[in-house]
């Protein structure tokens, strides 16, 4: 689960880490007023508040000037053009769809005025198996680069689930960071925190950036993101308050709701499977054949007639999908129940695109008989003796 900028912020300020002033706002009038409140006769930062990163650097759909999603104001008349622009236009980065996100929110930032900026960020590392604390003097919009192209600037620094990053560890990092004087416990009071909501809240990922040393020597958070592991949420319903479901997809929410797995994608080939590695190789399949998946749906491990027809509406309801490929290996739920499924979902929902079928498993034969025998009922249905059968099939159907 996500949340917004200004969300991650009032986490870590709960836990001691030192943020800019803000509020945020949602038409152009508040923004005037914000301003007045905060620029303090200099200026402030207004910045989109959408589940996505790269704000910085991405564009207003639609805007005629090239505006993005994180703008240095200096004036109450240049705040209100801008918020305007903002919340009328979606926004588009590099981790949003070509169509953008739609603004809702607005953050307006009193001006740190950052001398040096920093990266800072905590994840799991799955060599180690421990959380893993990250800094880099490269922080800002390219960190992205820094860990490619050098990775030996980021340092890293192993962290105890049980204990939590440690003073010592905090310290050390800010002084290979190149902090200095009372640099370094304001640092350490931030990366403190940072561990602290990382662990305490089930993050899946925990970043600061850029964190920043101020013309003051102040050292704070001016931009922070949080995800969460979802899987956890039933323990802290204080986090799951904070979800924004209008940042969401619909059909990812409608499919959480039925209990199934699914993530869109911008392919035109629907994918339904029991599995998430079958899931993956179903996707790798496609792909190596020319084609292109739409989604990632897993049912789990039973396939029942009721979650059958709700992943197939969930699916079609895409209208760019124009063909579907079921790869499902019965094990647990017997390959002849989900023959029965299927079919029982094709008289509800109705294919008008193709959909391939490749069974395996238990009772197989006994399935690819029942398909076999609806076919008059339900030409779209075509059973496929084997996954690199089906795979052709599909990506063929929907050229």
């Amino acid at each position: 689960m996500k949340i917004h900028e200004y969300q991650a912020k009032e986490l870590l300020a709960a836990a001691g880490a030192t943020i800019p002033k803000h509020i945020i706002v949602s038409s152009p009038e508040e923004a005037e007023k914000a301003f007045d409140q905060l620029s303090a006769g200099g200026g402030v930062v207004l910045k989109c508040q959408v589940h996505a990163g790269g704000r910085g650097q991405g564009q207003l759909v639609g805007y005629a000037d090239k505006l993005g999603g994180v703008k240095f104001v200096t004036s109450k008349e240049k705040i209100k053009t801008l918020a305007q622009a903002m919340l009328s236009h979606p926004l588009k980065t590099k981790q949003t769809g070509p169509d953008g996100q739609k603004v809702s929110k607005l953050m307006v930032q009193s001006d740190a005025e950052p001398a040096k900026e920093y990266y800072l960020g905590m994840v799991l590392d799955r060599v180690s198996g421990v959380p893993v604390m990250m800094a880099s003097a490269e922080g800002g919009m390219d960190i992205e680069e820094v860990a490619a192209k050098t990775p030996e600037k980021i340092l890293k620094a192993q962290v105890s689930p049980e204990l939590g990053l440690q003073p010592y560890q905090a310290r050390k990092i800010a002084f290979e960071l190149g902090l200095t004087g009372d640099q370094v416990p304001k640092a350490e009071k931030i990366m403190m925190a940072l561990s602290k909501v990382f662990l305490e809240k089930d993050a899946s990922l925990a970043e600061i950036n850029p964190l920043a040393v101020t013309k003051k020597g102040d050292v704070v958070a001016l931009d922070a993101k949080i995800d969460f592991d979802d899987n956890a949420l039933f323990r802290h319903p204080d986090v799951e308050a904070l979800r924004d479901l209008a940042e969401e997809n619909p059909a990812e929410i409608r499919a959480a709701k039925a209990g199934l797995n699914f993530i869109q994608l911008d392919g035109n080939i629907g994918c339904l499977v029991n599995g998430a590695g079958l899931a993956m190789g179903t996707m790798d399949i496609i792909n190596y054949h020319g084609g292109s998946p739409a989604n990632f749906l897993d049912v789990g491990g039973g396939v029942t007639p009721e979650g059958a027809i709700e992943a197939f509406r969930i699916i079609l309801s895409d209208p760019k999908v124009k063909g579907v490929l079921v790869n499902i290996f019965g094990g647990i739920a017997k390959c002849d129940l989900i023959a029965d499924a299927l079919v029982k979902a094709g008289r509800e929902v109705g294919f008008k695109v193709p959909v391939v079928v490749r069974l395996e498993g238990t009772n197989v034969d006994k399935a690819r008989e029942i398909l076999n025998g609806v076919k008059a009922e339900l030409p779209m249905i075509q059973s496929a003796p084997g996954l690199t059968e089906a795979a052709k099939m599909v990506v063929a159907a929907a050229k």
